[in-house]
């Protein structure tokens, strides 16, 4: 049972390895009208193995500055004045339809936006990665790691 216990570490080992190297390559972008939260995702984000993390406080100038390639995944709060995460989420795809992401809100949902950015669509469960706040970042990782296909 001893070795057994200890082959369980050495896998878990392995594996949590394994997410390091895999999170090491992201390029994560977190746009958050709100710099507390942005730099407390970055911080938990660096913390669980993440090295490329980088932070916006307004959706214009991401949008502005944004080109095809630059990020392997947005997380991008909805709710934001001068452009809602959807309608940033909208442009940006048009320069890069390759890029991730998951949406974060505190508040309820505009289903009818919800549908206009995902058609097929039916609740927050058949997009990808949506994620109330206040978040739970074992929680975010998880559908960060899924969102990204680094789930080996």
């Amino acid at each position: 049972m001893l070795i057994e216990k200890q082959g369980e570490e050495h896998k878990s080992g392995t594996k949590k390895e394994h997410e390091k190297q895999c999170h090491k390559r992201r390029r994560i972008l977190i746009i958050d009208d709100e710099p507390d939260i942005t730099i407390i995702f970055r911080k938990a984000l660096m913390h669980k193995g993440f090295e490329e993390v980088e932070t916006a406080n307004d959706p214009i100038s991401v949008l502005k500055d944004f080109k095809e390639g630059m990020y392997d995944l947005l997380i991008i709060d909805i709710i934001m004045p001068k452009m809602d995460g959807f309608g940033l989420y909208e442009q940006i795809r048009k320069i890069d339809n390759k890029v991730k992401v998951c949406f974060i809100t505190a508040y309820d949902v505009n289903y009818q936006a919800l549908r206009a950015v995902f058609p097929a669509a039916a609740t927050t469960d058949d997009i990808g990665c949506f994620i109330r706040k206040p978040v739970d970042m074992d929680d975010l990782v998880k559908h960060m790691t899924r969102e990204l296909g680094d789930d080996a």
